[in-house]
């Protein structure tokens, strides 16, 4: 089987094809966890200028599309190097192209098309006719957890012979450390040492995380909440929520942004990982912590379940509810899971060799059925 995964989104001008692996690492991490299970898999990223090279036996095809000047023209294109390459089966990334699959579908009817989610949104009321046209003809379509297909269905986009596949977005490299090095070189500590990353923004709800920690303050004196973040809108609210309230003045740890290569330190410092997010289409950051063991205690979102087993590992609490996060904290911190079993759950679930083999039962399966 020869599986072409295809980004539509254009690299941005001017980058190498190593520097755009670096700063969108899933263009690399999901071929290669579906490669691990045997498939070929080559990769066809739109761009602004043509260079095809191979790296860890996976072959990129970076393909100028600007000179297009239709839809159809594009779909060509795409179709001839898909046609040139013999792929079996397309994997599109991204329910916003449809547009552009149906273009090549145009052309190579017969070949298979398996979308997948990246935090997309079903469409508009006015736009559901034209969604419907574009995935009447989709062999699969694959979430996180099938959860986050419901508004999608529910809005009638998809045809009644598509199937659906729950598998994790990506995967992480992460892995387990000694926790006393950790914490020499991070500066970390506590009892429990808690660990944020996400924005300190309204979706991700920074602030009923710090209500939760100021309740659990009192039965875990020694609890410490460092925080990791990128855009800040609610820096203020965030500041001014410490300043005021004694049970989190000295507790909380404000990092700011910090490398990416540096997150794994911090993860592997961490007792428990707090999340608060409202939505999140997988949940890189999970990953990220339970890769190097660090138990989560997170929010009740349909991802978050699908990652954490229905929260057999961790704790889940119901989103905007700090009582909850505190009595989730408080229970995390006497009986949680050791480093070794959250790791062996990410090894078994959660792995690059764990997606590939749900990669390749879904090829084969869109496969197989096209062809019937």
């Amino acid at each position: 089987m020869h599986v072409a995964q295809i980004n539509f989104f254009p690299a941005p001008k001017g980058l190498t094809p190593t520097q755009v692996f670096e700063l969108w690492p899933s263009v690399v991490d999901i071929p290669e966890a579906a490669a691990s299970s045997g498939i070929k898999v080559s990769v066809i990223q739109a761009a602004a200028h043509k260079e095809r090279l191979a790296r860890n036996g996976i072959e990129y095809h970076f393909m100028p599309v600007g000179r297009a000047r239709t839809l159809l023209d594009r779909g060509y294109h795409f179709a001839d190097l898909l046609d040139q390459i013999k792929a079996n089966v397309l994997h599109v990334h991204g329910l916003g192209f449809g547009e552009q699959a149906i273009a090549i579908s145009h052309y190579l009817p017969r070949l298979p098309v398996l979308f997948q989610d990246h935090a997309d949104r079903p469409p508009r009321w006015w736009r559901r006719s034209q969604w419907r046209a574009w995935y009447a003809g989709a062999a699969g379509v694959a979430f996180t957890s099938l959860e986050l297909a419901k508004p999608f269905t529910a809005a009638g986009v998809f045809g009644s012979e598509t199937q659906l596949f729950a598998i994790p977005e990506s995967s992480c490299r992460f892995v387990p450390g000694d926790r006393a090095q950790a914490r020499s070189e991070s500066g970390l500590y506590g009892d429990p040492c808690v660990v944020w990353v996400g924005h300190l923004s309204a979706g991700k709800d920074p602030l009923t995380v710090l209500g939760g920690v100021a309740q659990a303050a009192s039965q875990l004196p020694d609890l410490q909440l460092w925080c990791a973040f990128g855009s800040a809108p609610l820096l203020a609210q965030v500041q001014q929520r410490i300043a005021r309230d004694a049970r989190l003045a000295g507790r909380v740890h404000l990092l700011g942004k910090v490398p990416h290569a540096n997150i794994e330190r911090l993860m592997q410092s961490a007792d428990l990982f707090v999340s608060g997010s409202r939505a999140e289409s997988c949940g890189y950051a999970l990953l990220e912590a339970m890769a190097c063991g660090a138990c989560p205690v997170v929010t009740d979102i349909p991802s978050f379940r699908a990652l954490t087993d229905g929260g057999r590992i961790g704790e889940l609490w119901p989103c905007g509810d700090a009582a909850s996060l505190a009595d989730a904290l408080l229970r995390a911190a006497c009986n949680r899971p050791t480093p070794a079993q959250v790791r062996a759950h990410f090894e078994q679930k959660l792995s690059f060799t764990a997606l590939g083999r749900q990669w390749a039962a879904a090829y084969a399966q869109v496969l197989a059925r096209n062809t019937r």
